[in-house]
């Protein structure tokens, strides 16, 4: 049933509509002639803001890791280089792998807009690797380096897990990239270079490939396990070091005619720890200034050996003196070079790097 009221008649609904579509008509002609008065940016700042509120807020938020800082490379762009080479999923469509002949693996990289999705602590994380080409400040400058393209990551998640992801997933990919880049990581036998050029003597390379470790050497168990712990205790004890004032380093001091392992004690020593090796004989260094420089161009994370130590002191014999009861001189105690020549001397130095 229907009210007393009458519908309106089909000419007012035309009268209403030509009003209404006469006032959407001035006021799109009114704000053509406001876009000729606003500057370009003052519109395009209104519009944006516009987008802003009315716009329903994603709840998707997206971390941007640049390659470079602009003075230095990132180092959350290289651990994260590094962390998603072991996420490789069988979804993924391109990569990028090399080989160069210091390596022992291959090395896998993503291929540009590549995606990796991944995992931690319930929280899903979907990585992208993007390029463009960079900005040319000046196209007409020869020296200006030409096609060059800028990289960075985007790690996209929810932004409720905002707080997890730059507390705690970020920090465990830097921990992560350095634990894998030292179980791949070619170890280096450092010697000196004895020429006399410009800088003076330094050091020079090459691949430490000696097959000694703690598996294979020639060594007492029990003894063997000593030094392994000790090592092992050594390298997780910086913190202790730190506080109590003394430097985080250790030292060895080992002895034997040749052929009884110093050199393969070293060599296990290193392959255990994954450290380089610098090999110093003091007789080849002239002044304390060359020292000095060899001991700061030390790399972290490495031993430093000093062989023939005996060979390159000066040990007068000493005698111990005595007289019996008659008064007549005994040699009780004879300390000379012979005694020790054959002492190996190095030292296992730290850093957190």
């Amino acid at each position: 049933m229907f009210s007393g009221k009458e519908f309106p008649s089909s000419s007012s609904f035309l009268a209403a509509y030509a009003s209404m579509a006469g006032s959407i008509m001035m006021a799109q002609s009114i704000a053509n002639q406001l876009s000729h008065l606003i500057p370009h940016h003052v519109r395009s700042y209104l519009s944006s803001t516009l987008r802003y509120f009315f716009k329903p807020q994603s709840p998707i938020l997206t971390l941007v890791i640049d390659e470079s800082t602009g003075i230095a490379r990132n180092q959350v762009y290289d651990a994260s280089e590094t962390y998603l080479c072991t996420k490789v999923s069988p979804n993924t469509k391109r990569l990028k792998i090399s080989k160069t002949p210091t390596e022992k693996n291959l090395t896998i990289k993503l291929e540009k807009g590549e995606k990796i999705v991944d995992n931690y602590e319930g929280v899903e994380l979907q990585w992208r690797l993007v390029f463009a080409e960079a900005e040319k400040n000046d196209s007409h400058n020869p020296f200006q380096p030409r096609n060059v393209e800028k990289r960075w990551f985007e790690l996209s998640f929810h932004r409720d897990h905002k707080e997890t992801i730059l507390g705690s997933y970020i920090p465990y990919i830097l921990e992560r990239a350095k634990s894998i880049k030292e179980e791949v990581r070619v170890l280096k036998m450092h010697t000196l270079n004895n020429s006399q050029g410009y800088g003076g003597i330094k050091w020079e390379s090459i691949n430490l490939e000696h097959p000694a470790t703690f598996e294979t050497l020639a060594m007492e168990p029990d003894l063997k396990n000593i030094v392994i712990e000790d090592l092992n205790r050594f390298v997780k004890r910086k913190d202790f070091y730190k506080r109590v004032g003394r430097a985080w380093k250790r030292g060895y001091l080992l002895y034997g005619p040749p052929g009884t392992g110093k050199s393969s004690l070293v060599a296990a020593m290193a392959n255990h720890l994954k450290f380089d090796v610098y090999d110093l004989q003091l007789a080849n260094i002239m002044r304390d200034s060359d020292l000095r420089r060899l001991f700061l161009a030390t790399g972290n994370r490495s031993i430093l050996v000093i062989e023939d130590i005996d060979c390159s002191l000066d040990l007068p014999d000493r005698r111990q003196v005595s007289k019996d009861g008659d008064g007549r001189k005994q040699h009780d105690v004879q300390v000379t070079n012979a005694a020790v020549r054959f002492y190996l001397f190095f030292y296992l130095i730290f850093d957190d790097c």
